[in-house]
């Protein structure tokens, strides 16, 4: 973090969960949280990318704990949230988003789109909910996406899914509020990881910016100063909304 980065007294200790944290945005994410001095696990199928995130992490607050996990195991999900125990923040962070032409999508695309980027936010949330609820409280944090906003092309099931979380959001908050959980949703715009860097030339880059009110590029230290907002205390009455945060693209 930033010397000039906020630092929220309600974050040191907490439990926090992240999916997808070995890379990109949810690598942003896990070392958000560690420079808050929160005790992260974090959740990813890959196994390189997140070794040598806790290395580089080393020193900079608590070590985070790797679990290697296929969200798109029921199972699995659960069996690790045995594990991991007690969880006061989950954030739901997993996705994928290839690119596909509608004449491509077969049946089997569809659902396994679906699972990787839709459904294991919901049993994430149905396997930490009940801690939660006996520690008195505790906050989801889902990540949506501007592209179903924008009507994107060649991501149709992608964005399906997405707009599907702020929905699920909502009824999540809604079903969960009383005992004293937050839902709530972040939704970036296009955040400059090495991943998105593979489908944007110089030209396309440029083409995002221009799009933006605002120049620069997103990156994922932005995306996760919002999420420590939202996870914080500081945050205790925001629920059931989607927050943006895509330089004023959408």
């Amino acid at each position: 973090m930033g010397s000039g980065s906020a630092i929220y007294p309600s974050l040191k200790g907490k439990r926090v969960a992240i999916t997808g944290g070995g890379s990109g945005i949810g690598a942003g994410l896990v070392a958000g949280f560690v420079g808050q001095g929160a005790k992260v696990h974090f959740l990813d199928i890959a196994e390189a990318e997140s070794h040598e995130l806790i290395a580089r992490l080393e020193g900079a607050g608590p070590a985070p704990v790797f679990h290697r996990c296929d969200l798109t195991d029921v199972e699995a999900i659960a069996a690790v949230f045995d594990r991991i125990g007690d969880v006061e923040v989950m954030v739901n962070n997993a996705g994928n988003d290839d690119r596909h032409a509608l004449q491509e999508v077969t049946s089997e695309y569809f659902d396994g789109r679906i699972a990787v980027n839709l459904k294991h936010m919901l049993f994430c949330a149905k396997a930490v909910a009940p801690r939660m609820k006996a520690l008195g409280g505790g906050a989801i944090i889902n990540f949506g996406s501007i592209s179903w906003r924008l009507g994107l092309k060649d991501l149709v099931v992608y964005e399906t899914a997405k707009a599907g979380i702020e929905g699920m959001t909502r009824a999540l908050a809604r079903e969960l509020g009383r005992d004293g959980i937050r839902v709530t949703c972040v939704v970036p715009g296009n955040v400059q990881t090495p991943r998105q860097q593979m489908w944007y030339s110089p030209e396309g880059e440029a083409e995002i910016v221009a799009s933006q009110c605002l120049d620069g590029r997103i990156q994922p230290a932005d995306v996760a100063a919002l999420t420590l907002f939202l996870a914080s205390d500081d945050a205790r009455f925001c629920t059931g909304h989607a927050y943006l945060i895509d330089a004023g693209w959408s």
